[in-house]
């Protein structure tokens, strides 16, 4: 007889656990409307969280505070939000409509609205990734919150801790603080943290803002604050989904409304019976790419291309952006800035208009058909099915006409984890695997290492995985990915999403051409395997420039018949 042997579970497979964990208890907590984070019903979320330790959340296991993935997850959530004891996530709901002023957090793209003291309404118009984002991020910082609590708190009679009455006199006082108060009170705040001195200071400045420059002590009061009251008054803070938005999910309304917006232009425009090529993307680097050098020559003269598009990527250059923007829309450009929710931009190029003399294609064969090209900006998540998904239907011209679309590519450009290389190297994928299913989606890429070779810049070929968030991802998941046969070479959120509407309307719904082609390529934002180097670690700044544009050039060489 076999000896049974003792199984023990891998970090990875712990880590697996955990994300399924987490999303189960996510939707189930979506279709119960309610949920108290700190209470009984969070404590799963809680836990699955605790457990997983993703890397972007530092030392969320620790008893000391995590100042990066704090000032990472602020930067995504709407600017007062810690001081809400009621979180409600709607569906767009016509506040835009009320004396309401939205409230967009800095790094993600959704409107928020304060209607109380007591009361933030968070805009859910872009899928369920959507909210995996926001409540993964509220776990967070409230699991923050009550280390705090706990370093403050002396007895449960509710006595507090001498340096929490300093961090309370500065904030109530509500005035700028002077060089010397400001640093007498991140003495007593670094002490509540469990950080040093000098560790506050570093941080201090990122929370800021013009308006509120000692913003990270508000942060850090409220947060506190609001836990004392959880424990002393029993007040819970509340996550509730509003009836609409349960109703709406997943029926893909604003997908539907911001795809037919696209076909009524090309229809109004006579394009939609001509060759289109989709581009996901920026909103940049394609009309840049095409028209900038030709615009800024006798400004940037004798400056390399690449040169010019470093000083269209600085945050200052409105002037010079505005310049090439006016020239491309005289040029065959036509912009749609989104209104139907889903915060997705779109550019239509038709290339009949565009002077080649006049670009940085002189060289450009398009033939007698003249293609359009439809630039759309990034998706998020499981948005990017629904967004291509409904874009590759028919154009229903009338209740019993319906106009077929001619797409004949699609490709996809975007920002992506690297698992092996960093900042700013380039990954050209041959599957999508995605994370929470298995499913994979292998695929001729007409994009290939060997065609981005050469330019300074490290090419990766191989498998990606389509994570379900990338804030829930951590060393050991990803090191399975990557070491395993699965030979993942990097991490992104919305390829398979992707890839699964492209193959369903091309192979088995064959509203578009069965033998579509498809390009894709990301260039590295982040190694969530090194320390340091994780998206909590800032931007790329113009690290992300050169394969932007590299990327988009090969696409659009690709699409002009240049070889």
């Amino acid at each position: 007889m076999k000896e049974i042997k003792n199984i023990v579970r891998s970090r990875a497979q712990e880590s697996s656990s955990a994300v399924e964990k987490l999303y189960i208890t996510m939707r189930h907590l979506f279709n119960r409307g309610f949920y108290k984070p700190m209470g009984v019903s969070g404590e799963t979320l809680r836990e699955a969280l605790l457990s997983l330790r993703p890397e972007i959340y530092g030392t969320i296991a620790e008893e000391k505070v995590e100042l990066s993935g704090l000032l990472y997850v602020i930067e995504r959530l709407p600017v007062g939000i810690e001081e809400c004891r009621f979180i409600n996530l709607t569906s767009d709901e016509g506040y835009s409509k009320s004396h309401f002023k939205a409230i967009i957090p800095p790094k993600r793209r959704r409107n928020c609205y304060r209607i109380d003291e007591e009361q933030m309404n968070v805009e859910i118009t872009r899928g369920r990734s959507d909210i995996y984002d926001i409540l993964t991020h509220l776990t967070f910082i409230f699991i923050e919150s009550h280390k705090i609590k706990d370093r403050i708190l002396i007895d449960e009679s509710g006595e507090v801790t001498r340096d929490w009455q300093k961090l309370e006199q500065a904030v109530l006082q509500n005035v700028k603080l002077s060089l010397i108060e400001k640093e007498k009170t991140i003495s007593h705040t670094a002490n509540i943290l469990g950080r040093t001195f000098a560790e506050v200071l570093d941080i201090y400045d990122a929370f800021g803002t013009s308006e509120k420059p000692d913003r990270f002590l508000h942060v850090i009061y409220w947060l506190g604050k609001l836990a004392l009251e959880e424990v002393i008054e029993n007040n819970k803070r509340i996550i509730t989904f509003s009836p609409i938005l349960r109703e709406r999910l997943g029926h893909h309304i604003h997908g539907e409304i911001w795809a037919n917006n696209i076909k009524d232009v090309l229809m109004q425009n006579q394009l939609l019976d001509r060759p289109i090529h989709i581009i996901s993307a920026n909103m940049h680097s394609v009309m840049n790419s095409i028209f900038a050098t030709h615009v800024l020559k006798t400004k940037f003269k004798d400056k390399e291309d690449f040169f010019i598009y470093e000083e269209l990527s600085k945050s200052g250059a409105h002037d010079v952006r505005d310049k090439v923007a006016a020239f491309a829309k005289q040029h065959g450009m036509i912009s749609l800035p989104d209104t139907s929710g889903t915060n997705i931009d779109v550019q239509i190029f038709d290339t009949a208009k565009i002077d080649w003399k006049k670009s940085s294609f002189a060289k450009a064969k398009t033939g007698d058909a003249q293609p359009v090209i439809i630039v759309m900006d990034y998706a998020f998540g499981e948005q990017a099915y629904e967004t291509i998904d409904e874009l590759l239907k028919p154009y229903q011209e009338t209740k019993i006409k319906k106009v077929f679309l001619n797409v004949e590519s699609v490709s996809i450009m975007g920002k992506a984890g690297i698992l092996q290389g960093g900042k700013g190297d380039i990954m050209i994928p041959s599957a999508h695997i995605n994370e929470g299913t298995g499913d994979n989606y292998p695929f001729v890429n007409e994009l290939t290492a060997a065609m981005l070779d050469g330019n300074g810049i490290p090419v990766f070929a191989g498998p990606m995985v389509t994570v379900l968030g990338t804030s829930l991802q951590n060393k050991d998941l990803l090191k399975f990915f990557h070491d395993s046969t699965w030979g993942v070479i990097g991490l992104e959120m919305e390829g398979a999403y992707y890839q699964k509407a492209i193959q369903s309307a091309s192979k088995i719904r064959k509203s578009i051409n069965p033998d579509v082609k498809v390009r894709y390529a990301y260039y590295a934002s982040d190694n969530p395997l090194e320390t340091g180097s994780t998206l909590a670690s800032g931007g790329l700044g113009t690290t992300g420039v050169k394969p932007t544009y590299l990327i988009t050039i090969k696409i659009l060489e690709q699409i002009f018949n240049i070889n």
